[in-house]
């Protein structure tokens, strides 16, 4: 591959007309070669004309901010009309990648005779990043007061200036909040009316005391949710699981993942989610659809969030207390020895994580549809890439000594909790379980809170083996 400083390129000059082009429009004496310089330059696209670049660049941000804009490719590019107006609302630009060249070109005219021109051609660099801005700039918010027909401006009168005695603080202010997103979407949509969805009355209506809202439309997957109290539990899957199933499952991949999920309740009669994704190897949409053809799931009780084999009952078999759930979360406070901002474990989503209008999300997965499902093997060939795995790590499931949470809150099994102390907590009065209790199952009242004291004292030694030490430096 030759060196792109080694590179020329040619160029061919036509006259800019409004008519149509043809080959009398060609300048004679046009052609040229020019060298290609390895220059990688970033193009912001101003919507307005620039007389001053000064100017321009004070409504980005500057310099540095435009800088501290493009290193971070999830962020849009902001633009102020009003740079020195806090409550201006700014326009953000899309970051495009482009494959442009940057030409300059030059044209000298003789005096005498203005009919020959000299004309000088060079390449100053590769456009890699381009900045366009698409959207809407007219949401607005002034701060000015409007009362009989006049308008005042706020802005001496919520703005510091300069310094101030005491006696501005305590003069009245006015009322001005502007809303910290005008709007989610700043491009324009077609929005199509449309009747609303008749809701169907549902026939459990929730009881006054009742603050969380238990009677949400379960998803159409066909799975049979059971709940504590329920007197029974079912002994096969829906019809129309088995159904759907036979028409998504239908490849050679997914009648294997099938046998080896029936062995694996075979051995183990309640599994999680997590546990079930770290021993097979499925696609997520896939998994949906087979789990409940072969279990049903707990909403409540010792063995909540669990898929249980069909018809075994967990409040009826002593030898369900190793497969029942503990919900771990991390505590953090000062009386733990270390605080949020000291942990090295990321929650799963936070609300902090929402962007705002100037940040983009980065693109991920689509969903897979139907259609891919079934056609995921169809088209395999010798040149296909190696299979995507979507098999999660033991440590989404299993908790050992010495190691950190993968999340702040986990759901374990007690047979996933690997810690031999644990354990003998876990056994303490085996043999001699009499009754099921709703929120410690078949163990010991209290053996759920002494789980997680132990599991947050592991945590905590961790933590505090990974913290640097006051007064030692560390690079």
């Amino acid at each position: 591959m030759e060196d792109p400083k080694d590179l020329k390129l040619g160029f061919t000059l036509k006259e800019l007309t409004f008519s149509g082009s043809n080959e009398r429009d060609i300048v004679p004496g046009n052609s040229s070669t020019l060298e290609l310089r390895d220059n990688k330059l970033v193009c912001v696209e101003y919507p307005a004309l620039v007389s001053r670049v000064d100017k321009m660049l004070e409504t980005l941000g500057g310099e540095k901010t435009v800088s501290d804009t493009f290193t971070q490719p999830n962020l849009r590019l902001e633009l102020r009309y009003r740079p020195q107006d806090p409550f201006c609302h700014s326009l953000c630009g899309n970051r495009f990648s482009s494959s442009n060249l940057l030409l300059r070109v030059r044209r000298r005219v003789r005096k005498r005779d203005s009919k020959v021109a000299e004309i000088n051609m060079e390449i100053l660099g590769v456009i890699g990043t381009t900045y366009k801005f698409q959207g809407m700039a007219d949401y607005q918010c002034l701060a000015v007061h409007c009362q009989d027909g006049k308008h005042t401006s706020l802005y001496d009168k919520i703005i510091l200036r300069k310094t101030e005695k005491q006696e501005f603080f305590k003069q009245p202010m006015p009322y001005f909040l502007p809303p910290a997103i005008f709007s989610r979407l700043d491009s324009p949509v077609d929005y199509f009316y449309r009747a609303d969805v008749p809701q169907k009355q549902q026939a459990d209506v929730p009881s006054k005391t009742s603050f969380i809202g238990l009677n949400r439309p379960r998803r159409p997957h066909n799975a049979i949710f059971v709940t504590y109290t329920d007197p029974v539990v079912p002994t096969e899957a829906l019809e129309a699981a088995k159904i759907h199933w036979k028409k998504i499952g239908s490849r050679e991949h997914d009648k294997q993942a099938e046998e080896k999920l029936l062995k694996m309740f075979e051995s183990r009669p309640i599994w999680s989610r997590n546990a079930v994704k770290a021993n097979l190897n499925i696609h997520p949409d896939k998994l949906k659809m087979l789990l409940p053809v072969l279990a049903y799931y707990m909403v409540t009780g010792p063995w909540r969030t669990l898929w249980v084999k069909f018809g075994y009952d967990p409040r009826k078999t002593v030898e369900a207390k190793i497969y029942q759930m503990l919900d771990y979360r991390m505590r953090c406070s000062t009386k733990k020895a270390y605080k949020i901002s000291d942990l090295v474990v990321k929650p799963k989503r936070s609300t902090l994580n929402y962007t705002l209008p100037i940040a983009i999300n980065k693109t991920g997965p689509p969903p897979a549809s139907v259609s891919e499902l079934r056609t995921q093997e169809a088209s395999s060939t010798s040149r296909d890439p190696v299979p995507i795995s979507y098999q999660l790590k033991d440590s989404s499931y299993i908790f050992r000594e010495g190691m950190l949470p993968l999340h702040r809150q986990m759901f374990y099994q007690l047979c996933d909790l690997d810690v031999p102390s644990i354990q003998e907590v876990i056994k303490q009065n085996s043999g001699t379980e009499q009754v099921c209790d709703e929120r410690d199952g078949w163990c010991t009242v209290g053996t759920t809170d002494k789980l997680r004291d132990i599991i947050s004292a592991m945590v905590k030694k961790v933590i505090r083996a990974q913290k640097p030490r006051k007064g030692i430096s560390t690079h």
